[in-house]
């Protein structure tokens, strides 16, 4: 969610529905300090492929109603904000919702997968890979990040 306060940002209090690259980063590392220039630009890059912004002709375009975030007093994003979600962790958090499981309960399962079908052959993604499958949970979106380092 901070990721989606740190876009709406520039937008809300700079009163604009479109910001040039140049104006975002300079909102981002110069007015409010919040990182350097480099991670204002890979932030953007981290927002576009998360779907959050769009660039039209040179602008960047929220995606989302910037003007029903609030950007709380005080606000300063994390690194967390810096880095794109862990796609192990979003596959287990869906599968979770997706049965009524908690998150604890789906690992294990999938840890049971591995080392009992597989005799630990499998790694941890995969398993979640086959649970998701199993649950028809929908996971196309991750795979690619999922294969990463396979």
């Amino acid at each position: 969610m901070s990721l989606r306060i740190t876009i709406a940002a520039p937008f809300r209090h700079l009163h604009r529905d479109r910001l040039r690259r140049s104006e975002f980063i300079h909102y981002l590392a110069h007015d409010r300090m919040w990182m350097n220039s480099d991670q204002a630009k890979g932030l953007i890059e981290l927002a576009i492929s998360e779907g959050l912004l769009a660039v039209e002709a040179g602008i960047l375009v929220p995606l989302y109603p910037v003007d029903e975030v609030t950007v709380p007093l005080g606000f300063r994003p994390g690194s967390e904000d810096l880095e794109p979600p862990d796609s192990e962790r979003v596959l287990l958090g869906r599968i979770a919702s997706a049965i009524g499981q908690d998150v604890r309960e789906v690992a294990a399962e999938a840890n049971r997968i591995a080392a009992e079908q597989f005799d630990g052959a499998l790694r941890p993604r995969a398993a979640l890979v086959l649970l998701a499958r199993r649950y028809g949970v929908p996971f196309a979106d991750l795979l690619a990040s999922l294969k990463v380092g396979l």
